[in-house]
């Protein structure tokens, strides 16, 4: 479900209000079939795969808890991590692997959202094999820690240990729950549709006709993408932590101000959290992570940032982009400690690279990603032409602006006129971005939900 859709504007008053009407033993029945309905909605017929991730894992956790046999144990948690992955593979990455053999394979139905809850459920049972978890016996509740609607198209990657006991626990909110809440609502509205949305009118031109690029051009709709891909994702975890805490849930924070790191490995610290924890945890550290010879250190971080790579999409230019990460993490690993670049100098180092990496996540294809890159020298002579008026730099500034001035939101209550003033001229800057985007009939869904 698209939370900017009229659908989910709509529907989630009526959810939130039947969650609240229904005893506490039974409300997860009731956000079940809401969770199940809004994918349903969106994407009825990968449903079967949701289906059939979530009943495995549920099952090889039972059975991995319930024998002392290693053997038994790990064949459980083979059954489990080959449904997951077996599923993922076939409906994201065959046609990938297939292409690098020059082999043609039909397109698949790429399910909404299936690298977030393949991702929740290989926690699960690993936790489980590991013994750090105590299954959920009760098939509803983990069936709603997979599918729990704010966040199941695209995060943040919760584990079972944080949501499953607030799901247990079904608590009434509190002011302080509703307060928090409609403040990360009408940020994450902020950010999508007065900013990400916007920067996506100048983006796209840009990017779809690389050969016709110039330097300018490629820059100014680069640094555009930055702050378009930050908006729509933070926006959207956003959103999903103000639907969660308006039922009383806290889920994971997702972003920490990313673009203000003074490295990339501080980036990382900030960017997409849920997915940088998990990687550490289930892939980096089990490969050895740094306790380890320095070749097989940088060998960890490198395998790491393949893997972000490839999570983010079958094409070669994540690929591309997960190694450039993964390459500037491990230059800084071989740094001596003692190197230290001023703050403000390691700021704009950081995301001047982060930037030049964008444009590879951004491109269509590699090749478009070095026209563009070898179209950075040209037509500095001239300004570039992206059709930006006076309005629409003014709405630019006004979403730079609320993404500075949102960013320690929520916080404790302010005065009551000054907060009733603030939430008006929100309220009304995202109501108007989204109706003007209906009125030029522009799609707006999340850049994540293809992931």
């Amino acid at each position: 479900m698209n939370f900017i859709s009229a659908q989910f504007v709509v529907l989630f008053p009526v959810v939130l209000l039947a969650w609240r009407l229904t005893p506490q033993r039974g409300r997860w029945a009731v956000l079940l079939a809401a969770s199940w309905l809004f994918y349903l909605g969106g994407q009825a017929a990968a449903f079967p795969l949701l289906l059939l991730a979530t009943g495995v894992c549920y099952l090889a956790a039972l059975r991995i808890a319930a024998t002392a046999r290693p053997t038994a144990r790990r064949g459980w948690l083979a059954l489990a991590l080959g449904t997951c992955l077996g599923i993922l593979f076939l409906f994201k990455y065959l046609g990938f692997a297939a292409s690098v053999f020059g082999i043609s394979v039909p397109p698949l139905l790429l399910p909404v959202g299936i690298s977030f809850y393949t991702f929740q459920n290989l926690s699960y049972v690993i936790d489980a094999y590991r013994g750090t978890l105590q299954p959920e016996r009760h098939f509803g509740y983990y069936a709603l820690f997979v599918a729990y609607f704010p966040q199941l198209v695209a995060g943040p990657i919760e584990r079972p240990q944080n949501l499953l006991p607030q799901l247990h626990a079904a608590r009434n909110s509190t002011a302080e729950d509703a307060w928090a809440g409609a403040q990360f609502l009408l940020r994450g509205y902020c950010k999508k549709l007065v900013l990400a949305d916007f920067a996506a009118r100048f983006v796209d031109p840009v990017y779809a006709a690389p050969d016709q690029a110039t330097g300018p051009a490629v820059v100014v709709a680069t640094v555009l993408f930055a702050l378009q891909i930050y908006g729509d994702f933070s926006g959207y975890s956003d959103i999903a932590c103000g639907a969660a805490r308006l039922m009383g849930v806290r889920l994971m924070q997702n972003f920490d101000a990313p673009y203000t790191a003074v490295s990339v490995r501080d980036f990382w610290r900030r960017w997409h959290i849920s997915l940088t924890r998990w990687l550490t945890d289930y892939l980096y550290i089990p490969l050895g992570g740094s306790r380890c010879g320095r070749v097989r250190h940088c060998r960890n971080i490198l395998i790491v940032f393949l893997a972000s790579g490839l999570w983010h999409g079958a094409n070669w230019t994540f690929v591309v982009w997960g190694a450039l990460h993964g390459t500037a993490l491990v230059l800084g690993t071989l740094l001596p400690a003692r190197v230290r670049l001023p703050r403000r100098l390691g700021q704009w180092l950081t995301f001047a690279f982060v930037c030049f990496a964008w444009i590879f996540f951004r491109a269509d294809t590699v090749g478009q990603a070095l026209q563009l890159i070898a179209a950075l020298p040209s037509g500095w002579l001239t300004p570039p032409d992206l059709g930006l008026t006076w309005p629409d730099l003014l709405q630019l500034a006004l979403g730079v602006v609320l993404l500075v001035r949102l960013r320690g939101w929520p916080a404790a209550p302010v005065h009551p006129r000054r907060m009733a003033a603030a939430g008006f001229f929100l309220t009304g800057a995202a109501a108007l971005a989204w109706l003007s985007l209906l009125a030029a009939g522009a799609g707006n869904a999340f850049i994540y939900f293809q992931f």
